[in-house]
């Protein structure tokens, strides 16, 4: 985790276990072990430690640690519509519209 890889390029298990080594170095600059972060989320220590190792856990799960590591407001930003200027969004209009390929049926 030293430094901060980019997330444009990374398989969903690269952003996975990132984002669960950022929390594991969270959760130590914050002093808990494992077993304390997972009673103060209100779930199991495997849980925990699954999260921080794999990145594999439910929506409902990361989101109890975030809370219980006093991140949330970390996640204010994410996934919020960025504003375009207005030559963006001039060329944008004038773009070629592309629509998927039918598929075929069988």
């Amino acid at each position: 985790m030293g430094n901060i890889p980019s997330f444009t390029l990374a398989t969903a298990a690269e952003v996975g276990r990132e984002l669960g080594a950022r929390l594991r170095a969270q959760r130590l600059a914050q002093g808990f072990t494992q077993d304390e972060l997972a009673r103060r989320a209100g779930l199991s220590g495997s849980t925990v430690k699954a999260l921080e190792n794999t990145g594999q856990s439910s929506l409902g799960s990361l989101l109890h640690v975030v809370l219980a590591l006093g991140l949330v407001d970390a996640m204010q930003d994410l996934f919020v519509i960025k504003a375009q200027s207005i030559a963006q969004m001039e060329r944008a209009e004038r773009a070629p519209r592309q629509r998927a390929p039918r598929r075929s049926r069988r």
